[in-house]
């Protein structure tokens, strides 16, 4: 079942930015008005004493950036991996800047 429990604060606002996970699409998105904003991972070695994850795709549509949703998918990502404590790993340039 999705999850929507992501707040991000912006310049002195609270935007709600409803984020859902997709286990069985292995992604995080938000809806905006019926565009799909979206952050994409794979699972490593899965069934070995050392799983991890990959991150591999962002994707805002261009009318939606500049408002958080990249970064707040990334870091809902990023929280979820660290607390089902997984070895992360980022193909995708923009959570790699998140892990420098």
């Amino acid at each position: 079942m999705p999850r929507s429990d992501d707040r991000l604060a912006q310049e002195g606002t609270v935007t709600a930015i409803a984020i859902e996970h997709h286990p069985q699409r292995h992604c995080f998105t938000v809806d905006t008005e019926g565009k799909e904003s979206i952050l994409q991972y794979r699972l490593l070695n899965p069934d070995s004493d050392r799983p991890g994850v990959d991150f591999t795709r962002t994707y805002v549509p261009g009318e939606l950036r500049g408002q958080g949703i990249a970064e707040a998918l990334v870091r809902r990502g990023l929280t979820w991996a660290r607390a089902h404590e997984l070895e992360i790993q980022a193909s995708c340039w923009y959570v790699q800047k998140f892990l420098r």
